[in-house]
């Protein structure tokens, strides 16, 4: 891998961010943090952002009595707050409205073959809480399956793409991992979708339909755009795709690791739609798709009608960010669904300022007590370790990762423990010295890979830590419960 490019899924604008979402961006950034730590921060490249032209965001400025504009840039600063909440360092934050991506997003539908684009008058049931259409195969209680709530049924003449043209070269392309999925399950799900037989799909919505509220097709302002492939395409167009620019060359065509992270509920989008349009338009497609599950808060689904919708801000206010951090990499199932609770973040924060924090500080004190700080050089070799950490991070796995590095905290405060330094200094003033000098360097191991994790924290240990060792105060305050 010479270089890296990395993206998250865009979200809605149509209310706050909760913590499913902090999840996403909090994976997304420990990656890119990682990579940018080996390749170098001129070689990665990370991109967030908002989807703003969906019918959903225009309903909800409806509801809210407000200016459809207005409305989604209110939003979306609320979205690209969450940089420096949740302290993510992602390169660019792409909205859908802006001219970069319009552009980009109808010279993507231009680039695709006429052959693949054609109209039709269409029926069909759809949900706006997902802008998805449905079969009724799919939903013979015409209930959608993610929201709950009945469908609604739509008729009206659209553009449609020719996906069935795509159907070999996608199962192809999937099978032999060209298009990587991560986890397995989620790979064996799309290619079980895929063996059924692709349909076409509606690709436009009328003017009238959308409130004139989207991306216009070109060559026909009758219709915009359907949200998914305006959307997807943001993926490009913020690397200047439109305008053929150096950035979009360096991180798409010429880069071999191109990644997209999405939540579970998009991915048929994102693993057939995406490629499809892709090999349509002749553009590369991504190398791969990490998939993470859904947060429940206290085994609820996140909704508001229960009232249980949690903002990071919420959590970050209460626990800091490098906890919240901490608990969305450790706590939540890299591969899986997870659970949100008070109890649990409590139990995550005091694992941090016991086990982590108070090793810290502990073997700092006694290091300026006893050696003015001043230790030796172990010139422990670390590249085992390093070599099983890029494994769980190749496979989008940060909480086996964050469990790995744990175990050299938890090997640390034993040594602490047994080797007693405080002891041992006024037996044997050498073995102690070396005690601590090998515990500082498991201390600065630690620091280094967690800097993905908990950058904040990482970095002031590897100060505290340096060359002449210093004593802080705690890094993880006791709470007042």
């Amino acid at each position: 891998m010479n270089r890296f490019y990395i993206s998250t899924a865009i979200p809605y604008v149509n209310a706050d961010p909760h913590i499913g979402f902090g999840l996403e961006v909090v994976l997304t950034d420990a990656t890119a943090r990682y990579y940018r730590h080996k390749l170098g921060a001129e070689n990665v490249f990370a991109l967030t952002g908002t989807d703003e032209n969906s019918l959903k965001n225009v309903r909800a400025a409806e509801d809210a009595g407000e200016d459809v504009v207005s409305y989604v840039e209110r939003y979306a600063n609320v979205y690209r707050s969450l940089q420096q909440l949740l302290n993510l360092s992602f390169d660019d934050f792409i909205r859908t409205r802006e001219e970069r991506h319009m552009r980009g997003a109808q010279k993507l539908w231009s680039a695709c073959k006429q052959e693949d684009i054609y109209k039709k008058m269409y029926r069909g049931l759809y949900c706006v809480g997902c802008e998805t259409f449905y079969t009724e195969k799919e939903v013979p209680d015409e209930i959608c399956p993610e929201h709950k709530k009945p469908l609604e049924v739509v008729e009206e003449e659209n553009y449609f793409f020719k996906l069935s043209n795509y159907q070999d070269q996608l199962t192809d392309l999937i099978e032999k991992g060209t298009l990587r999925i991560v986890p397995e399950s989620r790979k064996n799900e799309v290619l079980s979708f895929i063996r059924q037989g692709l349909e076409d799909f509606s690709i436009s919505r009328s003017q009238e339909r959308a409130k004139h509220w989207g991306v216009n097709v070109p060559g026909d302002e009758s219709q915009v755009m359907y949200v998914w492939f305006d959307a997807l395409s943001n993926y490009i167009t913020a690397l200047g795709y439109a305008d053929g620019s150096e950035t979009y060359k360096k991180f798409w065509i010429e880069n071999d690791h191109r990644a997209h992270v999405i939540g579970k509920g998009i991915l048929r989008f994102h693993a057939v739609y995406w490629p499809a349009i892709l090999l349509s338009a002749e553009v590369p497609l991504p190398h791969e798709l990490f998939v993470h599950g859904y947060i429940t808060v206290e085994g609820e689904k996140i909704s508001k009608s229960l009232g249980n919708v949690i903002h990071p801000k919420t959590l970050v206010d209460e626990f800091g960010t490098d906890a919240v951090r901490y608990y969305f990499l450790r706590e939540i199932p890299s591969h899986g669904d997870g659970d949100y609770s008070k109890a649990r973040m409590e139990e995550r924060y005091s694992e941090l300022a016991n086990q982590l924090g108070n090793l810290v500080g502990r073997v700092a004190t006694m290091s300026v007590k006893y050696f003015n700080g001043q230790l030796d050089d172990t010139n422990k070799d670390w590249s085992k370790k390093e070599a099983v950490l890029e494994t769980h991070m190749k496979n989008y796995d940060l909480r086996s990762y964050i469990d790995e590095v744990f175990t050299i905290v938890s090997d640390a405060n034993e040594l602490t423990d047994k080797k007693a330094p405080f002891k041992l200094v006024k037996e044997d003033e050498a073995a102690a010295k070396a005690v601590l000098s090998e515990l500082a360097d498991m201390i600065r191991f630690v620091a280094r890979s967690l800097l993905p994790i908990i950058p904040q924290s990482a970095e002031e240990i590897l100060r505290r830590y340096g060359k002449v060792i210093e004593v802080g105060e705690p890094l993880f305050p006791r709470r007042d419960l």
